[in-house]
């Protein structure tokens, strides 16, 4: 125990912990599939051999989503920094429509009322899928159920087709239960289809916010009155995937109007905010709006300025939290279509830092799809990471490489191989410093992704999975320790707090991944 007491003092000082969470980065089989066991990574696989290794649970249940769901970045950071498992939008969702609960929701009955009154129509716009990664199909149908119970007869469907967390072309899958619904129910209609890249960016494009924008209330977009017709037409003119596909207006009478009320049934935060902005925001500038009064509800938080159907259980002492109670600095790095992941998310979902965290965002490069770019801006987080680490200042450094993850996404393998080879040099550079600058390294993963790229049938595969993902202690000297197995995300905070000599709070329910206990600091 003499070398563990060196290492773990009663010196913040001595108890720097630096955690690289490496976007979709999932442990699979070695595969024609994996992107990364056939990448180049020698210096990743080096600390594999060299230091503690375990496996940790990331999806499902162990990220509070239904058991069998692939997990996402958004949960997974929320689990990793909260050192819980939270049940998620999706899963509450659920419960309350098992329950019907649902449809006694204040926010949903109020808006729909007022569209009645104003003798206006319910607009119901979201991504159609099943994966439940953003929104889920059959609270689509849900919703429909609902307005047609109060009696609103003009109910209109305004698709966001999704080609990343389902297969690439599957949009007239979910158009055609759509259609079997509405013949069903005898109520609603489809109004338009747009690609996710449009409708759910989440980088400051907001030109392709625009757009999305201008089919839905301006009723901008190529006319075509059939759905299915509409996405054939879209492939043929070029859209690679549904992902892409152009703003098409199927009904001109679904656009929405003054006195409408829009349900946004997307749950998820991050990809549902600059839209939703557009709507709810007095002051935005970015570009002209043409609507002026309509009934704004959000099935997710991610908005304060209108109701919220779901919004996120309050989590008491998260990791950020704990730090910031012990006055130790903390800092987090990441590029811009990962930075919310590592501040918003990882603190619980709430936007601002607590005292004594700090935040730094490198732009990601600006490109239709990051298979041109498989780099992304890994290079520059490396160096703003390395940069902080030369000046000892902070305890904590959380950060993310994004390529992995969203390179995956692309569905083009090899783009995939050589976005984790990119991450193994910056790795080389960067462990390395943390290690002379006296912290130690907890490397991890969100959730996976990148190690199965391929469909059994061999076509590409752009979703995420329910894969384990890594966990390694990295130190020096080396710390003479087993990791737990058969742990999850929710035990990452709890570990970093014993790394520290912390006493987790009560109310993670998570555990350390240490087999042998650290002294802790009453």
């Amino acid at each position: 125990m003499s070398k563990q007491k060196k290492i773990i003092s009663s010196s913040t000082e001595d108890k720097k912990v630096l955690l690289v969470i490496l976007d979709g980065f999932g442990e699979g089989k070695a595969t024609k599939g994996n992107a990364i066991t056939q990448a180049k990574m020698p210096f990743f696989n080096g600390l594999k051999k060299d230091y503690p290794v375990t496996l940790l649970k990331a999806s499902g249940n162990a990220v509070g989503l239904p058991a069998g769901y692939q997990g996402n970045s958004e949960v997974g950071h929320f689990t990793i920094g909260s050192g819980r498992i939270t049940w998620q939008s999706f899963e509450a969702i659920n419960q309350s429509i098992k329950d019907k609960s649902f449809f006694t929701k204040p926010e949903l009955l109020k808006t729909i009322e007022r569209a009645k009154k104003n003798k206006g129509a319910v607009h119901l716009v979201g991504m159609i899928s099943d994966q439940g990664v953003h929104a889920h199909i059959n609270h689509l149908f849900t919703l429909m159920k609902l307005a047609k119970a109060q009696n609103m007869n003009k109910i209109f469907i305004h698709c966001i087709l999704d080609g990343r967390d389902v297969p690439e072309r599957s949009a007239g899958e979910f158009i055609e239960q759509i259609k079997k619904k509405i013949k069903s129910l005898h109520c609603g209609k489809i109004a338009t289809l747009i690609g996710r890249y449009y409708a759910m960016d989440r980088d400051s494009n907001w030109d392709r916010t625009q757009k999305a924008y201008e089919l839905l209330v301006e009723g901008k977009g190529e006319g075509c009155s059939d759905a299915q017709k509409a996405i054939k037409k879209a492939y043929k003119e070029g859209a690679e995937t549904d992902y892409y596909i152009p703003p098409y207006v199927i009904d001109p009478e679904g656009k929405i109007k003054s006195g409408d009320s829009v349900i946004f049934f997307n749950y998820r935060t991050d990809r549902a905010r600059q839209l939703t902005e557009v709507f709810v925001n007095k002051k935005f500038d970015q570009f002209e709006r043409k609507h002026s009064s309509v009934n704004f509800v959000a099935m997710g938080p991610y908005t304060e300025k209108a109701p919220v159907v779901f919004p996120c259980p309050p989590i008491k002492n998260n990791l950020s939290e704990i730090l910031s109670q012990h006055k130790m600095l903390q800092l987090r790095v990441a590029e811009t279509e990962k930075y919310a992941h590592v501040t918003y998310f990882f603190n619980s979902q709430r936007e601002n830092p607590n005292p004594g965290e700090d935040r730094l965002m490198i732009p990601s490069p600006k490109c239709p799809s990051y298979a041109e770019q498989p780099e992304m801006s890994a290079e520059g987080v490396t160096q703003k990471a390395i940069s902080e680490i030369r000046k000892k200042k902070y305890a904590f450094i959380a950060m993310n490489y994004a390529n992995p993850d969203l390179v995956g996404h692309s569905g083009n393998l090899k783009a995939t191989i050589q976005s984790c080879a990119i991450i193994d040099k910056c790795f080389s550079r960067l462990i390395p410093e943390a290690i002379k600058n006296e912290y130690t390294i907890l490397v991890t993963a969100d959730h996976g992704n990148a190690e199965e790229m391929l469909y059994p049938d061999g076509s590409a595969c752009p979703s995420h999975t329910t894969n384990k993902v890594i966990g390694i202690l990295v130190s020096s000297p080396k710390l003479p320790y087993t990791l737990k197995k058969g742990k999850g995300l929710q035990d990452i905070a709890p570990t970093i707090l014993e790394l520290m000599g912390i006493q987790k709070p009560k109310e993670m329910t998570g555990q350390s991944l240490l087999e042998e206990p650290l002294p802790i600091n009453k």
